[in-house]
């Protein structure tokens, strides 16, 4: 067993895309950073990877390399900013790699054990959806961020994957963070529908993380292929974002002692 010297390790999952969940991720990572918290952040949407192209940098190596060539995580990784903050890219447009089965998914959580002592936050940006190397990845991760809009067919396909999680998976540690609200109060109302639901027909508490208010330069910051806490940092949505940092810092300052004796990346199936 690898022993965890403070990594915290954090799944950022939805139930469908286009919620923004690899921008989130992407200056999650960033504003983890900026907080003098080293942080790895590994893009695991195979086969539909795009951190890459989010930030503009064209990586010589990626997961697949790992996987394919034998090529040790160390190869992979492109350095972001200086003093800590690492990506470990794929690929886009893989024929027959989108899902990987559990040996291959296994390999690489026991190469990423071995390699995050450094790292006080590992940031997995999964695939949208139900499949198998999401729901394998999301469970090992000592905390899951569940993507989500305030409309309802987000809200839906979210719940459906915290469902699965828990039912099948055993799953039972969920935050939400409600993207491209137009109000505080659409983001609460949106958060406590799938609360509600939750607790009725799962009798499962969901936390609620924050919200990222609707905002044009988040938009405007993907196309310049900057992170939007470096692009526009006093901007609504990267003002919402600091305060959710500071909720991860603390989400870390208050797990240290249950996760310091545990991999951070653990496949018992219970989160």
């Amino acid at each position: 067993m690898v022993k965890n010297n403070g990594t915290l390790s954090l799944s950022v999952i939805s139930g469908k895309g286009g919620v923004g969940k690899t921008s989130l991720a992407l200056n999650l990572a960033f504003g983890l950073h900026s907080m003098n918290m080293n942080t790895l952040l590994v893009d695991c949407d195979l086969g539909l990877a795009n951190l890459d192209v989010m930030l503009g940098v064209t990586p010589g190596k990626n997961i697949h390399d790992v996987l394919k060539r034998g090529l040790s995580l160390e190869e992979t990784v492109c350095r972001l900013e200086k003093g800590g903050l690492d990506l470990i890219p794929s690929a886009s447009g893989m024929v027959g790699v989108p899902e990987l089965d559990e040996d291959r998914r296994l390999f690489i959580i026991e190469k990423l054990n071995n390699f995050l002592s450094d790292y006080r936050f590992l940031i997995m940006d999964l695939g949208a959806g139900i499949g198998p190397t999401v729901l394998s990845f999301a469970r090992m991760t000592h905390r899951r961020v569940v993507v989500v809009t305030p409309e309802p067919t987000s809200l839906t396909d979210a719940y459906a994957l915290i469902k699965v999680l828990f039912m099948k998976h055993g799953v039972a540690d969920f935050d939400v963070l409600v993207n491209m609200a137009r109000s505080e109060e659409e983001a609460v109302a949106g958060y406590e529908r799938i609360r509600a639901a939750c607790e009725k027909f799962l009798d499962l508490p969901v936390r609620y993380l924050g919200h990222v208010h609707r905002d044009d330069t988040v938009s405007e910051s993907v196309r310049r292929q900057k992170a939007l806490l470096k692009y526009a940092p006093q901007s609504p949505a990267a003002k919402d974002i600091a305060r959710i940092l500071e909720r991860l810092s603390e989400m870390r300052a208050d797990a240290r002692e249950d996760i310091a004796g545990v991999p951070p990346l653990s496949n018992d199936g219970t989160g």
